[in-house]
Formats: C-alpha cells, structure tokens, sequence
C-alpha cells in the first residue's frame, strides 16, 4: 500500500516553464525573457535553469505567487506561437492588456488574477478572429470596462470579479453555449439580468454584490443544471417571497445564496428579534399622586430583593447541572425523546438548522421510510426512531452545518451512538442510483476510514449515519479548543505546548507534534487506500480538516467519503491530494488552511524560512524541527498548482514515515 515514492523529491525549487521537445531553436526562451525583462522579480538564469535551449518550446508559463512588479513587455509573447497556459495569478503586476491576448489561437487558459491590471478588458470584437481560450480568470484587478464577448465561443470558465466595470451585462453571452462557470461578483454592474438566460450549460453562476435587475427565476439561466448560485445584494425582484422561502430553489442554495437579494426581500435579510411584550393601553393606570405611604416601599423593596435572591439561586442550580454534566462526558450525546413527543405524527415534515435554514422530508408516513445498516441488518428502524432520537432533529441536537449538509447526533435502540447527516446536495438523485452507491461505500474498510454505518431515504432526502466519534473532529482540535467555545468544562490543566508522550503509552490529549504526525500518516494512509486499493479510485471530494474524525486514541478516520455526487467531472485524485497538502499545514502552522494560508506557506518554503510559519503551539526541539520543516515540503509538493507535479498518496505517505 506504501508504493514506491521514488521519483518525488522533497525540494524548494519549483519548475516555472513546462516544455515540449521539438527540434527548434532556442528563440521560446529569448522571448520569455525579455519579455520579463522589466519585470522586479523575474529571474531567467533561476527560473529557466530547466529549460533546453536547443530542443524546447515553451507551451505553458506557471508563475503564480512570485512577488512579481512591474509591467510585462507583450509584444514578445505575442511571437510565442506555442504558448497553451499563462498563469501570472497574485502578483503585483500593472500596465494594460492588449488586445491581441483575446484572439490567440493557441491560448487554452489565461489567469491574471489578483494583480493590478487596470483599463479596459477588450475581449473581442467584429474584426477580432476566432479565440481558441476556455479558461480565463482576471478577478482582482482594476479593470473598468468590457467589450464583446463574441468570439469566445470555446469559453468554459470567466471570472471577473472584484473589478470596477461599472456598465450593464452583455448581450453577447449568447454565444457563450460552452459556458460552465460564470463569476462577476463585487464589479458595480447594473442593468438588467436577462443576457445571461441563454447560457444553459452553467453549474456556477456568481452575481452577488451589484446592482442588477430582473425577475427571479425567470430572467435567469436554468436553475436545475446549477450546483451554485449566489445573487445576494442585487435588486432584484421575487414574485410571491413567501413561497419563494419554502421553494426547492432556496432549499437548494442555501440562505446565504439570497440575502439583500431584491427589494422585496429585505424582511428575509434582517435578523430575527424576539417579540417585545405588549402593553395593553387600557392595562396602564395613571396616578395623579405618587403613594406615599411608607409599608407600600418597604413590601416594594423586599419583593425585589427575594426575587433577585431566586434569580441567583435559579442562575446557580443551572450552572451547577451544566457542570455536573461536563464531568459525565466532554462530548454529550442526546438521549431519544418518548414516542409521544413527536411533534408531529404525520408529514410533511420541516426542520430548521442553527443557521435558520431549513429542510423538508415530503412523506406522509414517517414509518414508511426505512433505516439500512449493514453491520446490524435486523435491526428494524425508520425515520420517525430519527425524528425521536434527535428531538424532531432539533437544534440541541445539531452538531454542525458544513458546507454541504446539516449533521445531527442521536442515540438508537440498544446504546447505538450515530451521527447522521442530511445529504442536501442529493436531493434529485436517482433513489437507486444513491442506494448503490451507499451499498459500495459501505464495503470500504480501513482503520483510517469510518465506514457508512447505514442509510435512510426518506422522500427526497437522503440520510447517512456514521457512528459517533466523541473526541470531534481534527479542525475543532486544532483551532477551536482550548480557547473556543465548547461543552468541555475545565481545561486549565491542559497545554498543548506540552509534548504528549507516545500514543501506545496512554492517550494523547495534547496535541503535540508526535500525535500531529502521527494523525497525518493516519489520513495518508486512510486517503492512499481510497484512491488505489480497488480497481478504480475513489475520490473523496471534500477532504477538509472536520470531515477527520478522532477516536479515543486519536487515530484520524476519514469521514464523508465518496458521497459527493455533484463533483466536477475534472475533479480526481489530484484534488484530494492537494486538500491533503492544507490539512497537513494546518497540523504544522496552527492556522486555518485558507488561500491565503496556503500561499504564505508556500512562500516560506521556497525561500527557505519554513520555520517561521510553524505553529506557536509546536515546541521547537531541533531534531523536531527538522521533521516538521521536512513534512511542510511534503505539504509543498501536495499543493503545486500544476496537477501533474503533485505525488500519488501512496508516494506521500512514504514520505512522511521516512520523516519518522
């Protein structure tokens, strides 16, 4: 299962141009070059010590994160007629974009992202010729206007964002029939939304923070292709809003999707108060004296001090049970209700999350809807035992809200602690289809995995039950105890500077480097098993630091895996490894694994400084310190922008055990 990781060596130079053998001269080069010329930064004898003068045209320039100024000469790259990628994405570059960029016929993608171009994007015109470009990213720029988009007919992905374009939509979307991805979020655009009703190839559609008119839905593209939608902070207008808040539509996208959305939506957008008492005016008594006899005061005032004394005696009673219950278990775990609590006996049934989102399980009989689980095929449950053992999924029993699906936790007949969650991005699966795939996830084994203990279809919903874990999961460990808010009642005691000693001597309840180490080799092994143990691999899709679980001795166990059934049809091994790459810099910087996160680690790898960015937390003892320095190249390699440069899983995993 450890492969042979020969071939990936740990190293803080990155290979800046990608080439391709041809018998040619050495001309890619010169231009590249001076091209980069007046360019702080760019070093061609550095960042083309790789490159073979004689044999190579260059066909991709990757050049992100360079701490590159200035301005580019383009006129040279112009003459590069091999050129397929240009990626000059956070850097500090200027200047404006020439024309000539658009219509190459060899430009596959181009992203100049967070950089500081500026002046007009010109994307084409009637004397502008066929443009071979599928991707193309300039969002965080400067840029003030746009013109024609007509010859982009190959066009998969735009992203504009964050510029100051200030005009209306173009009608020339039209001929954007390839169009999946379409984000032109925070650029001061007004005018109406109807341009963008004839791309129907779109699954991402961002036009949040603009001014932007038009009726929803019906001036929009189809929203059934969508897997994301956000027209948040727009003007646009709802007929019938109060149907519109229990539609599939905004059950599907979420609140977030639709806040400050139109003009007839401000009621949704505000946060909710609690009512104020109501005073009747008849109720109120005016006096035209004040008493005046003294036993009225002296009751007055011996009535307020008892019920203050009631107040601290009531506030003391609760804090004392809500103490006593942190010592029974860090981690509480709902009992089930009795049967005769049910909120309702018969659907359909509505359920509000902590966000103030909601769910629905259209079934009329609760009963009906049988729960699966294979390790105990004759235990005989159903969704009404869920609605019990969750309190009619209440918030109480609500253990978080991800990005994908709500996720409660509930005790079952005969002690069975689960955690279940609600698969909202399912919900028009085909029924057999998820059964399917539930049955050949739950054959799965590994100690690094936790296997799909069963299942629920209820409706259209779709539920998976995990079994509960009670130490959480990584990301809580890492960034929210001890200082975030949680059950856990005393942690005083607890240091994480401390080192834990070794996980066989007893359980590891600090979080020091060897049990740090120790969880990354957990999941590495957990995620090599999933991408090449079978006759085909299986993506995770979603591997972020809370779909890793801990058990009582604080072995990692992938959770969430394989059920993402909206994933991009790009989206293969080589996405999970990078995710693997953020969550074993979290484990070594302490911080939240963000872009951000990921560039400045980068950085500091490539310059050297890799113990600058190690975790506070992290005690530095020197042979430590070389491991941890080595592990964060291993998280470099995972996190290279080319997918082509990242190692297998089977290649990390042997990295990080020749670390210890």
């Amino acid at each position: 299962m450890e492969g042979d990781h020969k071939g990936f060596r740990v190293t803080e130079n990155d290979l800046k141009f990608e080439w391709k053998t041809e018998h040619t001269n050495n001309r890619d080069y010169d231009l590249a070059s001076k091209a980069f010329k007046l360019v702080s930064g760019f070093k061609s004898s550095t960042w083309l010590q790789n490159f073979n003068c004689s044999y190579a045209y260059i066909s991709k320039i990757e050049l992100p994160s360079k701490n590159l100024t200035g301005i580019i000469s383009w006129s040279y790259l112009k003459n590069m007629s091999n050129l397929e990628v240009l990626d000059l994405s956070g850097n500090s570059l200027q200047g404006k974009i020439p024309t000539w960029l658009w219509s190459s016929t060899t430009l596959l993608g181009i992203n100049l992202s967070r950089n500081k171009f500026g002046g007009s994007i010109i994307t084409g015109s009637k004397n502008t010729s066929f443009s071979s470009i599928q991707n193309l990213n300039l969002s965080h720029n400067r840029f003030t206007n746009w013109v024609q988009l007509s010859t982009f007919s190959n066009l998969k992905s735009l992203d504009l964002s964050h510029n100051n374009l200030g005009t209306t939509l173009l009608y020339s979307f039209r001929n954007l029939s390839n169009l999946q991805h379409l984000d032109l979020s925070s650029c001061n655009l007004k005018g109406t939304i109807k341009p963008v009703t004839s791309l129907h190839s779109l699954l991402y559609l961002d036009l949040s923070n603009n001014t932007l008119t038009g009726t929803f839905p019906s001036d929009f593209p189809p929203l059934e292709t969508l897997n994301l939608l956000n027209i948040s902070f727009n003007n646009f207008t709802f007929n019938n809003y109060s149907s519109f808040l229990i539609s599939k539509e905004f059950k599907r996208f979420g609140k977030s999707a639709f806040i400050k959305a139109g003009n007839n939506s401000e009621e949704y957008s505000k946060t909710p108060s609690f009512p104020q008492p109501r005073v009747e005016k008849q109720a109120i008594h005016h006096h035209k004296h004040k008493p005046k006899h003294k036993t009225l005061i002296i009751a007055l005032s011996s009535a307020s001090s008892l019920a203050l004394v009631l107040l601290l005696l009531f506030v003391f009673t609760i804090y004392k049970r809500k103490k006593e219950r942190c010592k029974r278990a860090k981690w509480e775990i709902n009992k089930p209700v009795a049967h005769g609590m049910m909120e309702k006996s018969s659907g359909p049934f509505v359920f509000e999350t902590e966000s103030g989102s909601t769910w629905m399980v259209e079934l009329k009989e609760p009963s009906s809807a049988p729960v699966v689980m294979f390790e105990k095929p004759l235990m005989k449950l159903n969704f009404r035992d869920l609605i019990i053992a969750t309190s009619h999924f209440g918030k109480d029993s609500q253990l978080a809200e991800g990005t994908s699906a709500p996720v409660y936790r509930a005790v079952l007949c005969g002690e069975l602690h689960v955690a279940i969650k609600v698969l909202e991005y399912a919900r028009d699966v085909d029924r057999d289809d998820c059964v399917a795939m539930f049955v050949d996830l739950s054959k799965l084994k590994h100690p690094n995995l936790l296997p799909l203990a069963g299942y629920c279809i209820a409706g259209k919903e779709k539920l998976v039950l995990y079994e509960y874990l009670a130490n959480g999961d990584l990301g809580r460990w890492l960034h929210e105890l001890p200082t975030g808010d949680t059950n856990v009642e005393d942690w005083t005691s607890d240091t994480w500077e401390i080192q834990n000693s070794h996980v066989n001597d007893g359980p590891p309840e600090k979080m020091g480097w060897l049990t740090r180490h120790r969880i990354a080799v957990g999941i590495a092994r957990g995620l090599a098993y999933l991408h090449h143990a079978g006759s085909k691999p299986v993506v995770h899709g979603h591997l972020i630091a809370s779909n890793i679980l801990l058990a009582d001795d604080f072995e990692p166990r992938i959770s969430d895996f394989g059920l993402r059934v909206d994933l991009n049809p790009n989206y293969g091994t080589e996405a999970d490894v990078y995710c693997f790459g953020v969550i074993l810099m979290e484990l070594l910087t302490g911080k939240v694994g963000t872009t951000e996160t990921v560039a400045e680690t980068r950085k500091a790898v490539r310059d050297g400084h890799s113990v600058r960015v190690l975790g506070e937390k992290l005690e530095l003892v020197d042979d430590m310190a070389k491991e941890m320095v080595e592990s964060l190249r291993v998280a470099y390699l995972c996190t290279a922008e080319s997918t082509q440069k990242r190692p297998t899983m089977q290649q990390v995993l042997g990295l990080l055990k020749d670390i210890r």
